[in-house]
């Protein structure tokens, strides 16, 4: 018997110690741990996902310069999602920015979203944040989330947030598109995703 209990102590210590840290992007990284008589599988939870759902299995990362990496198992869309992003990381934030155009010298909040989706395949026109706060259908999605209300908008794309404002931040990049190190509970916010992404 103390054999089995001591058993199950160890197999409780290399799960504590097995679990994931909270990766560059800030907040906290949850585990799922599902346990069979022979093995042992623990899958990261990205920021973004449904909860329960694994969502990205390699999530990006933002690199020197501040433009982010592309997850080697991202589908396309995501891919072409965070290159629109890296596209335009920098620009100006200018208030009304890619709202008659995709292309324009500054983007404001839903400019930028709008940019971004477009690229990925998922949008057709540039929307305000208002109206993305009903694109696409409720609830996080696995690999990209859009945050919207009346008067912003952001996104969180393979576990990162991309957004103008730089509110949490603890870094000062300023204001306009920026892949963000911290990410927002998005409290306040409709939560919309794109089907199967």
């Amino acid at each position: 018997m103390s054999r089995l209990i001591a058993a199950g102590l160890l197999l409780a210590a290399v799960l504590a110690v097995a679990s994931p840290a909270a990766g560059q992007v800030g907040g906290t990284t949850s585990t799922t741990t599902s346990t069979t008589p022979s093995t042992t599988t623990t899958t990261p939870e990205i920021p973004g996902a449904p909860a329960g759902q694994p969502g990205a299995t390699s999530p990006a990362t933002i690199l020197p310069g501040g433009v982010a990496s592309v997850p080697p198992d991202a589908p396309w869309q995501v891919a072409n999602a965070i290159r629109a992003a890296n596209k335009i990381h920098t620009r100006t934030y200018i208030w009304g920015g890619g709202h008659r155009s995709f292309k324009a010298r500054g983007y404001d909040c839903s400019g930028a979203v709008s940019f971004v989706l477009h690229a990925a395949g998922l949008l057709s026109s540039p929307l305000v944040s208002g109206q993305l706060a009903f694109w696409g259908a409720y609830g996080p999605g696995n690999w990209i989330t859009v945050y919207a209300n009346k008067v912003h908008t952001y996104m969180v794309i393979a576990g990162l947030r991309y957004d103008t404002s730089p509110l949490g931040e603890w870094i000062n990049q300023g204001r306009g598109p920026r892949w963000r190190y911290s990410l927002r509970t998005g409290i306040g916010f409709a939560v919309r995703h794109y089907p199967g992404l």
